[in-house]
């Protein structure tokens, strides 16, 4: 669960990026976060992944209190998160299965969960052939199943998506987003944070729509605010 309280933040220059923020989150929703470049959506992401603090308000995520969170408690909060990147952030030399188990050995898991996870991950995501490809030998639309595989390896509470059909042509963005349906059917909370108008209005989802700093709106039913 994610609880935005009355958040505020303003960065070190003055720019004050988010204006009175509130908004919740439940275990299980299919969340799209949309608003125009600037508006404030990238700010959102970094307070709930603890990048950035909050200068006001209370902060919740799945069971900790960013506001009060030490240090140490950060690493095990991420990991209760996946994240998912425009730009796929795989590494180049390693192979699918080696980056999948680059990220469950990150967190200290034992090679027998590694060994029964990665590939019921790799099966869900439709790349149970690929394990041993390099990401340059795979399509955008398989690197960034691969992106999504990682992300769900370690099993988190959430995923978080930031714009991740940017790179893509319509017919992978729409792969995409129906696999991201299909994982959050499984009880995976998910945050979708796009630009990309016809998948928001294609899927009958909660729509958070964010403009300078501001919450414009907050419907469901796959509504794409048209001041956005």
């Amino acid at each position: 669960m994610i609880q935005f309280k009355e958040i505020q933040k303003t960065y070190d220059n003055g720019t004050k990026a988010l204006k009175g923020i509130e908004f919740r989150i439940e275990d299980g929703e299919f969340v799209f976060l949309v608003g125009p470049s600037g508006s404030g959506k990238s700010t959102i992401v970094k307070l709930i992944t603890a990048e950035e603090a909050p200068t006001q308000g209370r902060l919740m995520v799945n069971g900790y209190n960013l506001n009060t969170i030490r240090p140490g408690q950060v690493p095990f909060m991420r990991r209760s998160l996946g994240v998912i990147f425009q730009d796929f952030r795989l590494i180049e030399k390693k192979t699918v299965e080696e980056n999948l188990t680059f990220a469950m050995r990150a967190i200290g898991a034992s090679p027998r969960e590694i060994r029964k996870r990665i590939p019921y991950v790799l099966e869900l995501v439709d790349l149970g052939e690929k394990a041993k490809c390099q990401p340059a030998e795979l399509s955008g639309g398989e690197q960034q199943r691969v992106a999504i595989a990682r992300a769900l390896v370690n099993n988190p509470q959430m995923i978080i998506a930031d714009e991740p059909t940017g790179n893509l042509d319509p017919t992978r963005s729409l792969e995409i987003m129906t696999l991201l349906e299909r994982i959050n059917q499984l009880g995976t909370t998910l945050l979708v944070v796009t630009h990309e108008r016809e998948l928001v209005d294609r899927f009958s989802r909660r729509v958070i729509s964010i403009d300078s700093g501001r919450i414009i709106s907050d419907v469901t039913g796959g509504y794409y605010n048209d001041e956005v």
